[in-house]
């Protein structure tokens, strides 16, 4: 596939890391010269620089013959321009854009359609983030939490500790302790290292673990690996931007939120708007207003700042004061790895976030969501089963008849409301949502190309 991606920062450098290496063609568009060496370097895929709305500098990157072009600059109208050239001028069949103002995101239905402003999706990094967080709090313990076939299914990562049923035991012992709950061990990291989970396998204290099961029973599973913590029920913002104050939103129902926020104007803006969120006009590493708002009280602080310096020490100045957990936004990776485990329990890459936002919209295949896991190493995807037993590859095969790529497990499978777990002698049905897990996502084609009916090569 040749993709163009317009800008080289934090996202578009995140996402070309993502596709390269997976016989894709890629060129990255970007204004700075100096960061544009660095991604050639890194990962050997063209680079143009210039402005990333100029009809000149678009064909220079081969919008005329590009299958996708993916605006990701910091500007939306740039975004937005890009794209109605690469349209109008070029005819660039799918059009992704980041969208980060409300102020477009709110007329969307309106506003993006071919004969007006031609973006085909829309991607809000506020938003994905958003979503990101919400699913951490709704499962305390979770390190990542995914989504798939409207919610019905969640894949789900945690941290093995002393204290859980299975730490110590092998996989198979699993049935015994939940008799009528199915879930599968799609992965285990130990010591940064894949292990292929078995009957047999042993979980250890430490190890990442990821599992699969029926939304409804998540919890359930996570009492396995760890000792369940209790719901979040008090949680502290640190940053009322478009992130914080989306949250407090999202959580104010059914939590008690407090939100501190800098500036005095946007504190007393975010006073009016938000319902039930204590605001809190003040600098959120202050050590005397944090005791004053009993942080030793708070289940969770969540620093969500612009400023990656501030949101670390923040969240470790109220882990010191008492808050039982903190989760932190970072935009450098570098800084994401130093601090994970260490002196903050959760650290969030908005990056991340986006990109599997994004993959879910590139990949082939009926593949309808995609979440990149591991620092971007590993994968997780949904793809839909299309057409009959002559068309498709997959269906009235059961999964040991599937010649699956190495380091690839069929985890789940949903078929309308019923979340069933993946055996050796499950059969595939048209219209079923299978969930993947891929160790290694090099092999991402050989998926796609599975769930691809074979009428479409012809």
């Amino acid at each position: 596939m040749k993709i163009v991606i317009l800008g080289g920062g934090q996202v578009g450098g995140t996402l070309a890391e993502n596709l390269v290496g997976e016989d894709n063609d890629i060129t990255v568009v970007d204004i700075d010269s100096t960061r544009l060496e660095s991604l050639a370097e890194l990962h050997d895929i063209r680079t143009i620089e210039g402005h990333a709305s100029h009809p000149r500098v678009l064909r220079q990157a081969g919008c005329e013959d590009a299958d996708m072009l993916i605006a990701v600059t910091p500007s939306d109208e740039t975004n937005m321009l890009a794209c109605q050239i690469a349209y109008t001028l070029y005819r660039t069949p799918k059009r992704i854009a980041r969208i980060r103002s409300e102020e477009y995101s709110d007329y969307k239905d309106k506003l993006f359609h071919k004969d007006d402003i031609p973006v085909d999706y829309l991607i809000s990094p506020e938003q994905q983030v958003t979503d990101y967080i919400k699913r951490l709090v709704d499962y305390p313990g979770a390190l990542q939490v995914m989504e798939f076939a409207g919610g019905r299914a969640s894949l789900v990562a945690v941290r093995a500790y002393y204290g859980g049923k299975l730490v110590g035991h092998a996989i198979s012992t699993l049935k015994s302790h939940m008799p009528n709950v199915e879930t599968r061990v799609a992965a285990i990291f130990r010591q940064g290292q894949a292990i292929k989970p078995m009957g047999t396998t042993i979980i250890e204290a430490g190890d990442e673990i990821f599992f699969i099961a029926d939304t409804r029973y998540v919890r359930m599973v996570m009492e396995e690996m760890q000792k369940l913590e209790h719901q979040y029920r008090r949680i502290m913002i640190a940053g009322g931007g478009n992130v914080g104050a989306g949250l407090a939103a999202r959580l104010e129902e059914n939590h008690r939120v407090k939100l501190i926020e800098r500036n005095k104007d946007r504190a007393e803006m975010l006073n009016e708007s938000l319902q039930n969120t204590t605001i809190l006009n003040g600098d959120a590493s202050d050590e005397r207003l944090l005791t004053e708002e009993h942080i030793e009280d708070m289940d969770v602080f969540i620093a969500v700042t612009n400023d990656d310096e501030a949101n670390i020490m923040s969240a470790m100045l109220a882990k010191k004061l008492g808050a039982k957990k903190t989760m932190v936004l970072i935009q450098r990776q570098a800084y994401v790895d130093l601090v994970q485990d260490n002196v903050i329990d959760i650290a969030i890459s908005p990056q991340r976030a986006t990109v599997s936002a994004l993959l879910s919209l590139i990949r082939k295949g009926d593949i309808v969501n995609a979440y990149s896991l591991r620092k971007g190493a590993a994968e997780a995807i949904e793809a839909i089963a299309h057409g009959d037993e002559k068309t498709s590859k997959v269906i009235g095969k059961t999964i040991d008849e599937i010649k699956l790529p190495p380091g690839t497990t069929i985890g789940a499978i949903v078929r309308g409301n019923e979340v069933l777990i993946a055996h050796d002698d499950t059969v595939l049905q048209a219209d079923d949502h299978v969930i993947l897990f891929l160790v290694d996502k090099k092999y991402i084609r050989e998926v796609e190309r599975l769930f691809q009916p074979s009428a479409l090569f012809f």
